[in-house]
């Protein structure tokens, strides 16, 4: 039986942390693929708050189908990350006018800057409106206090040349946090 060039496979990206470097490829009908060997930031998406921003990614902890994945930082498809917060920080704190991912101690201290800000009658007022509604989940807290975020990639980094994902939130962070415990026991 004659063998057949589309029957071949390609070697896996195993695609890294690091400054970006992505090659393009050229496959069937002539079409591209970005094939990204390093990255080191992508689009996180945030569900609950419809907030999408650019974060450096930090490190990769968790990987349901390979452990080896997780110690050689590979990104691939549903890895679970650590990206930094600063970006939806700094979002949360400007779109609802309060400070968030803060010790204890520190709260008290915030309490007395928010006093101090000044701002116009139709901010102020802008701003009473979106807190109506408006919650955090505890766990979620706590991970801006710590600076960083857990998040899910969702893109295919050998594929797209591209690592995008979203945060993990509510049943989703409980579940992962559960696993990086009794992994770390």
């Amino acid at each position: 039986v004659k063998k057949r060039l589309f029957e071949s496979g390609r070697p896996p990206s195993m695609t890294k942390i690091g400054p970006t470097r992505v090659r393009e490829l050229r496959v069937r009908g002539g079409n591209k693929k970005q094939r990204a060997l390093r990255l080191d930031h992508g689009n996180f998406s945030w569900g609950t708050e419809v907030c999408t921003r650019k974060a450096r990614i930090i490190d990769v902890v968790y990987n349901a189908s390979n452990n080896e994945l997780v110690r050689t930082k590979t990104l691939v498809k549903n890895s679970i990350i650590l990206i930094e917060a600063t970006p939806f920080k700094s979002w949360y704190e400007s779109h609802y006018g309060v400070k968030i991912g803060l010790r204890k101690r520190g709260a008290a201290k915030a309490a007395a800057e928010e006093e101090e800000t000044k701002r116009s009658k139709s901010v102020q007022k802008k701003l009473t409106a979106r807190q109506k509604d408006r919650t955090l989940d505890q766990s979620l807290d706590d991970e801006f206090a710590s600076g960083r975020l857990l998040a899910c990639i969702s893109s295919r980094p050998g594929q797209s040349g591209r690592c995008d994902g979203y945060i993990l939130e509510g049943k989703e962070l409980e579940f992962y946090q559960k696993q990086l415990k009794k992994k770390g026991k």
